[in-house]
C-alpha cells in the first residue's frame, strides 16, 4: 500500500510540472495572442470542471438508484470530482478575465428591443455571480458527499449511505438547474443571437462521454499499477463500456435532432451556427467530431468481448476524450477565433494543460484514502460483482 500510495505522489508530481510548463506557454500566449489563449483556457477550464462535475453525477446516480456494482471502484470518481475546486475557480477566473465577451452591448449597441431579457441575462455583473453561484453549489455538495464517503471508512454502517443518497437527490436537482444554465452562460452565449432548447441536453451528453471515459482509462492504470487489482474487474469494465456505448449513441441523438430541425425550418437566426461550422476546413472537423464521438465507439463496442478487452477500451476511450476536446473546440473557436481552423502551439499547451492538471489532481487526490470504500457494507457485493 505504501508503495502504491508514493507511486501515485510520484505521478502527482510529474504530471504537475507537465501542466505548469504548458500554463507557461498559455502565459506568454495570453500577451502575444490574447484571444487565442483565452479560448483555449475557456476549453481547458469547462472540460476540466464538468469532468470534476461528472464524477459527482456517476456517484449521485448510482446512489439514488441504490445500486452497488460501482462501489469497489467509487474512489475513482471521488478523486476526479477533486478536480471542482482548483478547476472551478480557475474557470471562473478565465471567465471574469473576458466577461465583456458574453455582454449584449459588446455584440451592438442601441436598445435591446424584444431581446430586452437576453439583454439583462448577459449584465456582466450578473452572469459572473451566477457562474459564481454554480460553481460554489457544485463545490459544496460534492466536498459534502465525498466526505460522508470518506467518513464511512472510519464508521462503517448503513446511516451514512442513506444519508449520501438524500444528498445525492439534492445535488442531481440542483444539478439539472445550473448546469444547463452555465453551458449556455459559458459556451452558447459567445453567439448571443443564436440559441439551441437542447444546448444543456448536449452538453450533458458530452460531459458524461467524457466522465466515462476518464473512468475506464483511470481504473485500467490503477488495475495495472496496483491499488485495484482484483478490485477492478472485467465486470465492472463490462458495464461501464455498455454505458459508454449508450452516452456515445445518446449524443448523436441530440446532435442530430438539434442539427435536422435547425435545418429543416431554414430560420437565419438558427443556421447562424451551423453555416460557419460547415464551410471551408471547418467542416471536415465537424465530420471528424461525429466519427470520433459516435461511430468509433458504437461500431467497435458493439462485440461483447470489446468491452471486457482492456486493450481495446483503453484505446476507445482514449478517442472519447479527443472527441470531447473536438467537440469543445467547434463550440468556442469559430465564435471566438473565426476563419480558418488553428491549431498550433498554444492549441497543444492546452492539451497538456489538461492532462497535466488531470493527472496530477487526480493521483493526489486517490492517495488521501484508502483505494476502496472499505466501511460500505455493501463492498463485497460489488467486489463480487457480475454482469
Amino acid at each position: 500500500m505504501t508503495q502504491d500510495l508514493t507511486s501515485s505522489t510520484s505521478v502527482s508530481r510529474q504530471m504537475a510540472r507537465l501542466a505548469m510548463f504548458a500554463a507557461i506557454v498559455l502565459t506568454i500566449g495570453a500577451v502575444m495572442a490574447p484571444e487565442r489563449a483565452w479560448s483555449n483556457l475557456l476549453i481547458v477550464g469547462f472540460y476540466l470542471t464538468t469532468v470534476g462535475l461528472g464524477g459527482v453525477l456517476f456517484i449521485a446516480l448510482n446512489n439514488i438508484t441504490g445500486a452497488s456494482w460501482h462501489i469497489a471502484f467509487r474512489r475513482i470518481p471521488e478523486a476526479i470530482s477533486a478536480l471542482l475546486v482548483p478547476c472551478g475557480l480557475g474557470l471562473l477566473a478565465v471567465l471574469a478575465w473576458r466577461s465583456e465577451q458574453y455582454g449584449w452591448h459588446h455584440h451592438g449597441e442601441g436598445d435591446a428591443g424584444t431581446f430586452w431579457f437576453k439583454e439583462l441575462w448577459t449584465t456582466p455583473s450578473f452572469w459572473m455571480i451566477r457562474a459564481a453561484v454554480y460553481v460554489s453549489l457544485w463545490i459544496v455538495l460534492s466536498r459534502a458527499m465525498v466526505g460522508i464517503s470518506r467518513r464511512q471508512d472510519k464508521t462503517g454502517g448503513v446511516k451514512l449511505t442513506l444519508l449520501n443518497k438524500r444528498l445525492s437527490a439534492v445535488f442531481l436537482l440542483v444539478y439539472a438547474i445550473t448546469f444547463s444554465l452555465a453551458s449556455c452562460d459559458w459556451l452558447m452565449l459567445l453567439e448571443p443571437m443564436w440559441f439551441s432548447t437542447v444546448w444543456g441536453v448536449y452538453n450533458f451528453a458530452g460531459m458524461l462521454q467524457a466522465t466515462l471515459a476518464t473512468i475506464i482509462i483511470t481504473g485500467l492504470m490503477l488495475r495495472k499499477r496496483g491499488p485495484l487489482r482484483n478490485v477492478f474487474t472485467d465486470e465492472h469494465l463490462h458495464d461501464l463500456g455498455k454505458l459508454l456505448i449508450g452516452f456515445s449513441c445518446f449524443w448523436m441523438y441530440i446532435w442530430y435532432s438539434q442539427y435536422m430541425l435547425i435545418w429543416y425550418t431554414n430560420i437565419p437566426e438558427e443556421t447562424s451556427y451551423f453555416i460557419p461550422r460547415e464551410q471551408g476546413a471547418w467542416g471536415p472537423l465537424m465530420v471528424m467530431n461525429i466519427i470520433l464521438n459516435w461511430i468509433v465507439p458504437f461500431f467497435i463496442l458493439l462485440p461483447k468481448p470489446n468491452k471486457r478487452n482492456a486493450s481495446i477500451m483503453m484505446r476507445i476511450s482514449c478517442v472519447v476524450l479527443i472527441g470531447r476536446w473536438l467537440d469543445l473546440y467547434l463550440m468556442v473557436f469559430p465564435s471566438t477565433i473565426g476563419g480558418e481552423p488553428v491549431f498550433g502551439l498554444l492549441e497543444l499547451a492546452g492539451v497538456i494543460l489538461v492532462i497535466g492538471l488531470f493527472g496530477s489532481l487526480f493521483f493526489r487526490s486517490f492517495s488521501k484514502a484508502a483505494p476502496v470504500p472499505t466501511g460500505d457494507p455493501l463492498l463485497t457485493e460489488s467486489l463480487h460483482y457480475h454482469c
